[in-house]
């Protein structure tokens, strides 16, 4: 039971409301189950407190104090600002299905200030990085040839088109931009979908790639798979990039992920406009895109510092 301790009715609207996220609201698994878990650490929370299963009148009586000791307790057990401001927002949604189907009204959770985080700035790669863990690794005699040119079509998307793991790895091979294809259309995060431009490099890499593949690729099925035929594990691409980060002496900053930073700082670097890179990245909301200026503003302060004779 996905809701143990919880009074019947209660984990029933529970359920209502997950189903409700996935469907109509179409969030993505992982985000329905990071919302099932935060709603099941607070009723626990509850139970605890209270010693009787949690139900909708003891989220009507919710005190502001209630959910402070909640996220005290959390933090307390070491979970971070940006965890707790997803699990505050979790249970703010829940508040909000609770009220539209005229079931109970939570009003403390509205009276909670949201725990500051501190903004992370995504930690991009040198440019010459970056090409060189884009071409993959070149030779490896313990890898067959169709494998190295399968794991450096990856990369080059992760770079050229500033695409994440699961988005490259959802490419259908019917899809592929090969030839004279030079965009693709992929679907990010919500189950959004974007086109992108695939620069020339990844297309010839792609195609590098399907012309050594043992495997029968069919139409529908995934343009990249595995050593079996299967769909390609993100942990295949990760553990590529860990041997790259040794061979080319990168830091443990130097991820897939970091890849698509780059791709966005290097955009911005040479003057690519910022709407435009919201776009290619496929953000929701532009202020997520801005944090690539600061990055760039750092690294432009960094040169300064550097090459200027009265910098020190």
């Amino acid at each position: 039971m996905i809701f143990p301790g919880v009074e019947a009715q209660l984990a029933a609207v529970a359920w209502a409301w997950l189903r409700r996220l996935a469907g109509v609201r179409r969030a993505s698994p992982l985000t329905v189950e990071a919302y099932a878990r935060d709603l099941r650490q607070f009723l626990g929370f509850l139970r605890d407190q209270r010693e009787v299963p949690p139900d909708l009148d003891a989220l009507a009586a919710l005190k502001p104090a209630d959910i402070r000791a909640f996220l005290a307790r959390r933090r307390a057990e070491g979970v971070a600002s940006r965890s707790l401001l997803r699990q505050l927002a979790a249970l703010r949604s829940f508040a909000h299905h609770l009220a539209r189907e005229g079931l109970a009204r939570v009003d403390a959770l509205d009276k909670v200030r949201s725990p500051k985080a501190a903004r992370a700035l995504p930690k991009a790669l040198p440019a010459g990085a970056a090409r060189e863990m884009a071409r993959g690794e070149e030779d490896d005699s313990h890898r067959a040839p169709w494998i190295l040119a399968r794991d450096a079509a990856v990369l080059a998307l992760l770079y050229g088109a500033g695409l994440r793991i699961s988005e490259a790895l959802s490419i259908r091979r019917g899809d592929a931009p090969v030839g004279a294809v030079e965009s693709l259309t992929v679907v990010g995060k919500g189950g959004k979908a974007r086109a992108v431009p695939v620069i020339a490099p990844a297309r010839k890499a792609i195609e590098a790639y399907l012309a050594l593949c043992p495997h029968s690729l069919a139409r529908n099925g995934p343009l990249f798979v595995g050593a079996r035929g299967g769909p390609l594990s993100p942990r295949i691409v990760q553990l590529t990039v860990e041997r790259l980060r040794g061979a080319l002496g990168l830091p443990d900053s130097a991820t897939p992920h970091a890849l698509r930073h780059s791709f966005a700082t290097h955009l911005l670097s040479r003057g690519g406009d910022l709407r435009s890179i919201q776009e290619l990245l496929g953000h929701a909301s532009l202020s997520t895109t801005q944090i690539y200026t600061a990055v760039d503003k750092s690294r432009l302060f960094e040169a300064y510092r550097a090459a200027h004779p009265r910098a020190g």
